[in-house]
């Protein structure tokens, strides 16, 4: 038998088993590692000695970079969870605690980002004084802070005291992880592991464009937006390894709006055809991770997303957030443009009315309600994730002021919340210590009740109290009887056309809407196209074969528009991810109107920039057309010799435009510098000195943009970003 054994999960995640050391390691989490390792088996049910647990890792080893391709590659939270309860390591008596800790492995950054971010994770917001700094007053935030402590156990634990850490440093060299097993780092992210003279190599670093996998099949949606809907995006919990977590698409006068962003919501939104600069807005529960992890997403918009949650959930979600990614909490900003909600009370939001409503958790939440004005009155909407069974809160009961737990006033007040009506409600029946239970929505007067946020599948005493909900499914409770498509793309024609007065911007707007089934070619490389086409929902990428820059386009991009204006074959195909939704514009009566506004020269200008910009990493992904502009608008330029020291100005970020530059760390080259790579983003955007030095090798045409207008535009922020810490990391070897 080996004395090492690898099995390669998915991109990004490796599991190594060492049977004779009692090593069973985890070798990268992001969000649903843990689906991953139950749907190979390595995760699975077992007994012994009367006593039913999960098998799983014991030990986990975290990447070298926080991001990857724009989405958490450390997400130790519901792994840890797992090791703790599932697999029995924390529980009094039972057979799998035996004093071991769970042991997390990587960067000293790394580690320290981890165990706040879980920190975080377990308790939000950990002391009275925080609570009230988020608008609470002293007696309320004392209540808080008792019930709080009720689910803690009595006591706030520092993860430390609970988690081990093993530092793996480049000076350090190799380091024994436990019973004779080692590991050294090779390369960034490229790791040997060695036992009993055995060897295995792991490799956390994703492929270029590729992301982590969706651990359960979705298929392909497409609704209509309505007036007042709802589409059904996710019933189960972070551990259903056949559906995504508790969630919602609220559509109100044809906008999207989520409820909360659980794991692989990329997955979510391109299987019910939605496109990322679609999203109005968030309205978010709390900071656990199946509700929390696919804020990555959200941030690959054009612009920020709205951001609805009540004071105290922002305030634990930013913290857990800042904790996870080593930044300041006023970063939070800089990617959501954030809308305060309070508690208890009806707040309008874009003519949709929404009150959230606290319910107790070991982080700060609440469950929403929604209401629509139609014809008869009010339409509703509730969502009641995550709430804690009635019967189980009852247990928490306490008199005395001094010990953890919850009056009786008050939960009565939250059993009156639980039981309000309305049209459609959505519940948590999870079960367990902090989840819902089915039982308690029996008598509920609602007209329709869906069951959710459970792995189990629903018995047939809960088939009795409410409903099940596929994924994709959509409740329509105010129907639409006009269509909301034709406003989103006069929004975004007007957008490109500023000078353009609205009624000549109708000329173009007077064509078909047509559909695209997904994985079609709309345009293809090398082929004469007669129509231009504005796409309006949905995503398409963009695939050439010149080069491997894989494009991302979402609402508002312009397709074919240069081959289209100039009579040209394009020089590259458009394949549809999801399903789409275009406005077909012909290129001769696109022409006409390009010329009526002497547009075609300033047009003519800035395609060729928005071509080149298109074509590179930094803003090749869900860029509207209107963005792009905007970037190419922006640039200036100028020559650097050969030999000379680059430099692109205070407040600026550079891009080579042709030629080649270096950059250089205490003498020794770490990274070569060809056209479309940027650089300058460390002083620019996040305020630290540079720690390299560029030279240009050949003589070379440089773009530089001001930093603050890429600051406005959360995709590109979120990129230099994640370019940000992995420079940084590198330089450290």
């Amino acid at each position: 038998m080996r004395k090492l054994q690898k099995l390669e999960i998915a991109p990004g995640i490796t599991w190594v088993e060492a049977p004779d050391a009692d090593l069973r390691l985890l070798c990268g989490c992001p969000a649903d590692a843990v689906k991953h390792l139950m749907r190979r088996g390595i995760i699975r049910w077992t007994e012994e000695g009367g006593v039913r647990f999960e098998t799983g890792p014991n030990t986990l080893l975290l990447s070298d970079v926080m991001i990857q391709n724009g989405a958490f590659c450390n997400m130790a939270e519901f792994p840890i969870l797992q090791m703790f309860y599932r697999q029995g390591m924390l529980l009094p008596g039972h057979r799998n605690n035996t004093g071991a800790k769970p042991l997390l492995i990587g960067r000293r950054d790394q580690l320290d980002a981890q165990m706040q971010y879980i920190y975080r994770g377990n308790y939000g917001l950990v002391s009275e004084e925080e609570i009230i700094a988020a608008g609470v007053d002293a007696a309320t935030a004392r209540d808080m802070m008792r019930l709080k402590l009720r689910f803690a156990f009595g006591r706030i634990q520092d993860p430390r005291e609970l988690l081990d850490g093993l530092e793996v440093s480049d000076e350090a060299g190799e380091v024994e992880i436990r019973n004779g097993v080692t590991l050294r780092r090779t390369a960034l992210n490229v790791f040997e592991i060695a036992f009993e003279g055995e060897t295995v190599s792991v490799d956390l670093n994703l492929p270029p464009w590729e992301g982590h996998e969706c651990p359960y099949p979705l298929g392909a949606f497409q609704f209509r937006r309505e007036f007042f809907s709802v589409i059904h995006s996710g019933e189960g919990d972070g551990w259903d390894i056949r559906r995504p977590s508790m969630g919602s698409v609220l559509v109100y006068q044809g906008r999207i709006y989520l409820i909360d962003a659980g794991p692989n919501l990329i997955h979510t939104l391109t299987a019910l055809g939605i496109g990322i600069n679609e999203v109005e807005g968030i309205f978010h529960t709390h900071s656990h991770d199946d509700h929390f992890a696919g804020l990555t997403t959200l941030i690959q918009a054009d612009s920020r997303i709205k951001y609805y949650a009540a004071p105290l959930v922002r305030a634990a979600v930013t913290k857990k957030l800042a904790a996870l990614l080593s930044i300041d909490e006023d970063a939070f900003s800089d990617y959501f443009e954030v809308h305060d909600l309070e508690i208890g009370q009806w707040s309008d939001v874009g003519g949709l009315e929404v009150r959230p409503i606290f319910s107790p958790h070991p982080v700060e939440t609440t469950i929403f309600m929604f209401r629509a004005l139609a014809e008869g009155g009010y339409r509703s909407y509730a969502h009641f994730a995550d709430v804690v069974g009635l019967k189980m809160l009852e247990g928490m009961i306490t008199d005395d002021a001094a010990r953890p737990g919850i009056s009786r006033e008050w939960f009565e007040q939250i059993r009156r919340d639980y039981a309000e009506p309305a049209d459609i409600k959505k519940v948590d029946i999870g079960g367990g210590l902090i989840h819902g239970d089915a039982h308690d929505f029996r008598d509920d007067a609602s007209p329709k009740i869906i069951l959710a946020h459970t792995s189990q599948k629903l018995t047939d005493e809960q088939k009795g109290i409410g409903s099940g909900a596929s994924f994709g499914t959509v409740d329509v409770l105010v129907p639409s009887l006009r269509d909301f498509i034709f406003r989103s793309a006069y929004a975004h024609l007007g957008n490109y056309f500023p000078t353009v007065p609205g009624d000549h911007i109708d000329i173009l707007l007077n064509g078909r809407v047509l559909t695209f089934n997904p994985e079609t070619i709309l345009l293809k490389e090398g082929q004469d196209h007669d129509v231009i086409y504005l796409l309006l929902t949905g995503q398409v990428e963009t695939l050439s074969r010149e080069n491997d820059i894989r494009g991302a386009q979402s609402a508002g991009a312009l397709l074919g528009e240069l081959t289209g204006l100039h009579g040209l074959p394009p020089s590259e195909t458009y394949r549809a991810v999801s399903f789409v939704q275009v406005l077909e514009m012909s290129c001769r009566l696109y022409v006409d109107f390009v010329q009526r506004h002497d547009l075609f020269g300033e047009i003519s200008r800035l395609m060729e920039t928005r071509e080149f910009l298109s074509k590179t990493w930094l803003f090749s992904r869900i860029m509207s057309t209107g963005t792009l502009n905007a970037i190419a608008k922006a640039l200036s330029t100028r020559q650097v010799a050969i030999g000379r020291p680059v430099e692109c100005g205070e407040g600026m970020i550079g891009m080579v435009k042709s030629g080649k530059v270096v950059r250089r760390h205490h003498g020794k080259t770490v990274e070569k510098l060809f056209p479309g790579d940027f650089f300058g983003e460390e002083a620019a955007m996040f305020h630290t000195c540079a720690s390299t030095t560029l030279t240009a090798t050949e003589d070379s045409e440089l773009y530089t943009m001001p930093a603050d207008l890429l600051r406005g535009i959360p995709n590109v922020h979120w990129k230099l970003f994640e370019s940000f810490q992995r420079r940084s990391a590198g330089n450290r070897r």
